[in-house]
């Protein structure tokens, strides 16, 4: 049984979302959640919604089938890039720096063992 949870442009770069990922893909969710409520990482807030979204997904599709939500496990952990949104800074002597807000795309995957 598994369950998909996906969450599209998310303020934050995709390199630092990654960092936090690696933590927490291939654990059980209960530890993983632990894991991500005391990680100082703005990442780590969204991470932790993400999964639990994931998790809510799966007691949504199997319901009775699955009687424990604690026993599901992290199995995919996706970050991709998103699209930036670009803007301009003015600099001295009428320069402009470029300035890359950039977004991801995340995709958590749970499944049981059984």
């Amino acid at each position: 049984m598994e369950a998909v949870a996906k969450a599209q442009f998310v303020r934050g770069s995709a390199r630092k979302m990654r960092q936090v990922m690696d933590l927490v893909r291939g654990k059980n969710v209960e530890e993983a959640i632990n894991v991500l409520r005391f990680t100082r990482k703005k990442s780590a807030f969204t991470l932790e919604k993400i999964v639990r979204s994931a998790v809510a997904n799966a007691v949504n599709i199997y319901g009775d089938k699955l009687h424990d939500p604690n026993i599901l496990t992290i199995t995919e952990a996706i970050c991709n890039d998103g699209p930036m949104m670009k803007r301009i800074q003015a600099r001295a002597m009428g320069r402009a720096y470029k300035i890359r807000k950039r977004t991801c795309h995340v995709k958590i995957v749970v499944t049981s063992e059984e």
